[in-house]
C-alpha cells in the first residue's frame, strides 16, 4: 500500500518535535500515558449518554511492556479508540484547523516559537519518534467492529490498513532508534527505567498503569536452596496523590513521610500547608517550610520552585514563577487542570492563570506563617532562626516594594522582655509618652546591651529592638515607620533620649567647649567627620555615631561586599564625649597645659569607641604604645 504523506505543516512540526522542541527526550513515556488516561477518561464520559460507548466501557487500565531483544516499548490502554478516519485525522494531521495556526511562510524565529503553541490529542504522540524509528499503533473504536493499523517511519509518511483487533482501544508499539554516542536510546527498553519514568512523571495518572515487574522466590531446600526470578503484573503508580485527599483524610505522619521521600530530607517539616483552591482558576497544592535552610541555600546553586502538575501529570519539576523570593524557601507541589499548556509540556505560558496562582499561594504562605506565629510561637522562632534572613532581604530588595507584605511576619530580639517580639507587639507595649520605636544594630546581643547608648534607653523605661544581622539596618530604613511611630536608631540625633534639661546643658557645653572639640578633630587627621558633646551618653565616657544617611552598620556591610575598597560607602563618623564625665575633665586640663597629651587622649578616646562600635582600630600597634605612654 503506497504510504500517505503528512499535511506540509505537520511534517515542518513533527520536524521541530523531534530535532528541537522536545529538549528531555525520556518524557515521550510520559506524553503517551497522558493520551492514554485521557482516551479513557473520554469513553467513560460517553458512556453516560451512549449505549455503544457503554458497552466497551471495561475496567480502566493503562499497560506499559517492553521486549528488549526486539528494541519495542508498547502502550496499551482500553480508552475511546480511533476508527480509520480519527487515525487519519488525529494522526495524520497535526494542526488540524481549530488547533494551530500556522503562518504559511515561517521565520527561523517563529519555529523556535513553535514551542509556545497550546498542546492537542495527537501532538504529545509525535514525541515517540523521539526515541522510535518506527511506531505502529493499532486501535479499534468503541463505535467499530473493525480495528486500524497506522504505521510510520518519521516524516516519509504513514500507512493505514485494517487489522484484527477484538477489544476497544488503542496499542502503541515503538521500535527503538540505534544507540548513537550521544544517546543510548536502548536504556529505555529496561524495566527500572521504565518504571522510574513512570514514578517520576505519570505517578498520580488516575487510572492504573500496569507493569511486568521481576520479582523473586525462593525454590529447594538446604543446599539446593535458590532464587528464582519470575514476572508478574504490578499496579506502579500510586494514582492518588496526598493534595487530591481531603485535609481529614491525610495524617501528620502521611504529609511529614511525603515531604522526606519527594525532597529528600532528613527531618520533618516545621510546617506544611495543604490548599484546595476554587474560583476562576483551580488548584491544590501542597507546600511544606524545611525545619533547617538547605547546605547550599545562599549560594547561586540554590533552585527555588515547585512541582507543578496538571491532572496528575508532572509538568515540570521546578517552577520557578510560583514562588516570590522571599519565599524561595518553600517547597511542594501544585496542580490544576486550568493552565495552558505549551506542546511539549515543558514549558508554561506566561498566563493569567499562572499568575493567580503564584498570587494565591503567596498569599496562603503568609496566613499560615502568620497563624503559626500566633499559634506556637516556639516552632515559629526555630523557622525565623532558619529563613528570617530570607524575609528581611524580601522586604529591602526592589527598593522596598514588598515591605508591607512581609513586615508582619519580622520579628527581633527585644532588649527589655529578653525575647523575640514583633514590630506589632513592641508597639503594643510602648507608653504613651514614647515617640520612637528604638533599634540598635550590632555583631552580638551582648555587644548591642553593652552600647553606651542603651543606658538611656533603659533608664527611659523604654524597650529596644535589638538586631545582629548585617541587612537589619537596610530593614529599619527601608520601613521607615509603623503607623505614627517611626523607627529610630539609638545613634540617631532625633533620638530623643534626654531630659530637657540635660539636653539644654550638653548645648551649653558644646559652645563652652568649641576649642577643644575642633582641637581633637584635628588631631584624629580626618578619621572623623565631627566631634561633638554627646546627648545620649550617661555614665559612659565616649561613643561612635554618623551624620548623613550611611550608618556605621551599613559600612560594616559594604566593607564585606567585593570591590575596590575606595569605592564603597564610608560612614561620616561623629566622635561624641560626654561632658559630664571625669576624662573630659583630664582632656579639658591637657588642653590647657599639655597639648601633647590631649592629642593622646584623643586617639585614646577615639580607639574606645571604635572597639565598643565593633570596629576594628585601624594602627593597633600605634594605639597600644599611646595607652602605654599615657599610663
Amino acid at each position: 500500500m503506497a504510504k500517505k504523506q503528512f499535511k506540509a505543516e505537520s511534517k515542518r512540526l513533527l520536524d521541530l518535535m523531534i530535532n528541537s522542541i522536545y529538549t528531555n527526550k525520556e518524557i515521550f513515556l510520559r506524553e503517551l500515558i497522558s493520551n492514554a488516561n485521557d482516551a479513557i477518561d473520554k469513553l467513560t464520559y460517553l458512556a453516560l449518554t451512549d449505549e455503544a460507548a457503554r458497552s466497551a466501557v471495561s475496567d480502566p487500565v493503562i499497560r506499559v511492556d517492553f521486549n528488549k531483544e526486539n528494541r519495542t516499548i508498547t502502550v496499551t490502554d482500553n480508552g475511546i479508540g480511533m476508527t480509520k478516519e480519527e487515525l487519519e485525522e488525529n494522526l495524520g494531521t497535526i494542526a488540524r484547523s481549530g488547533s494551530l495556526a500556522f503562518k504559511e511562510n515561517m521565520t527561523a524565529e517563529e519555529e523556535t516559537e513553535a514551542a509556545n503553541i497550546i498542546g492537542q490529542f495527537g501532538v504529545g504522540f509525535y514525541s515517540a519518534f523521539m526515541v522510535a524509528d518506527k511506531v505502529t499503533v493499532l486501535s479499534r473504536s468503541y463505535k467499530s467492529e473493525q480495528g486500524y493499523k497506522w504505521v510510520s517511519d518519521g516524516i516519509d509518511g504513514y500507512t493505514v490498513t485494517e487489522c484484527d483487533k477484538t477489544d476497544v482501544g488503542t496499542v502503541i508499539e515503538m521500535h527503538l532508534k540505534e544507540d548513537t554516542e550521544e544517546v543510548k536510546y536502548s536504556e529505555f527498553c529496561d524495566e527500572y527505567r521504565l518504571k522510574s519514568l513512570i514514578k517520576t512523571y505519570s505517578d498520580y495518572i488516575r487510572h492504573p498503569i500496569i507493569m511486568e515487574v521481576t520479582k523473586y522466590r525462593e525454590e529447594g531446600e538446604g543446599d539446593d536452596k535458590k532464587q528464582v526470578s519470575y514476572t508478574e503484573a504490578e499496579t506502579v503508580n500510586s494514582r492518588i496523590p496526598l493534595w487530591q485527599k481531603s485535609k481529614n483524610d491525610v495524617t501528620e505522619e502521611e504529609l511529614n513521610g511525603f515531604y522526606k521521600d519527594t525532597f529528600y530530607d532528613f527531618e520533618d517539616p516545621i510546617l506544611a500547608i495543604q490548599t484546595n483552591a476554587e474560583g476562576l482558576v483551580a488548584y491544590k497544592s501542597l507546600l511544606f517550610v524545611p525545619a533547617k535552610t538547605p547546605y547550599n541555600y545562599y549560594t547561586k546553586d540554590f533552585e527555588k520552585g515547585l512541582k507543578l502538575y496538571s491532572s496528575g501529570v508532572l509538568i515540570t519539576d521546578r517552577c520557578e514563577e510560583l514562588l516570590p523570593d522571599h519565599f524561595r524557601f518553600v517547597k511542594g507541589v501544585v496542580d490544576s487542570e486550568d493552565l495552558s499548556l505549551n506542546i511539549s509540556r515543558e514549558m508554561l505560558q506566561q498566563t493569567h492563570q499562572l499568575k493567580t496562582i503564584a498570587n494565591g499561594i503567596e498569599k496562603k504562605i503568609k496566613s499560615e506563617l502568620k497563624k503559626l506565629m500566633s499559634a506556637d510561637r516556639e516552632k515559629y522562632e526555630k523557622f525565623f532562626a532558619a529563613f528570617g534572613l530570607q524575609l528581611k532581604y524580601g522586604v529591602v530588595s526592589d527598593f522596598g516594594v514588598n515591605k508591607d507584605k512581609l513586615k508582619d511576619l519580622l520579628i527581633f530580639r527585644s532588649l527589655k522582655e529578653d525575647k523575640y517580639i514583633s514590630i506589632a507587639e513592641y508597639i503594643a507595649a510602648m507608653g504613651e509618652d514614647q515617640k520612637h520605636i528604638y533599634y540598635a544594630c550590632g555583631d552580638s546581643l551582648s555587644m548591642i546591651g553593652g552600647l553606651p547608648q542603651v543606658e538611656l534607653v533603659r533608664d527611659k523605661g523604654y524597650d529596644m529592638l535589638m538586631l545582629t544581622d548585617e541587612v537589619d539596618e537596610f530593614v529599619m530604613q527601608t520601613l521607615r515607620s509603623e503607623g505614627d511611630k517611626d523607627f529610630c536608631s539609638i545613634n540617631s540625633e532625633g533620638a530623643d533620649l534626654l531630659d530637657k534639661s540635660d539636653e539644654e546643658k550638653a548645648e551649653t557645653a558644646e559652645k563652652e567647649n568649641k576649642e577643644l572639640l575642633e582641637f581633637v578633630k584635628e588631631a584624629l587627621s580626618g578619621k572623623v567627620f565631627e566631634v561633638t558633646v554627646s546627648k545620649k551618653l550617661k555614665t559612659h565616657p565616649v561613643c561612635l555615631s554618623t551624620s548623613g544617611p550611611v550608618t556605621l552598620e551599613m559600612e560594616k556591610y559594604f566593607a564585606q561586599m567585593p570591590g575596590d575598597e575606595a569605592q564603597k560607602p564610608k560612614a561620616q563618623r561623629v566622635l561624641e564625649l560626654n561632658a559630664a564625665h571625669p576624662v573630659f575633665e583630664k582632656l579639658k586640663a591637657a588642653f590647657d597645659s599639655d597639648k601633647d597629651r590631649a592629642k593622646a587622649l584623643s586617639e585614646l578616646l577615639y580607639g574606645q569607641a571604635l572597639l565598643i562600635a565593633g570596629l576594628d582600630i585601624e594602627d593597633p600597634a600605634a594605639w597600644t604604645e599611646t595607652v602605654l605612654g599615657l599610663i
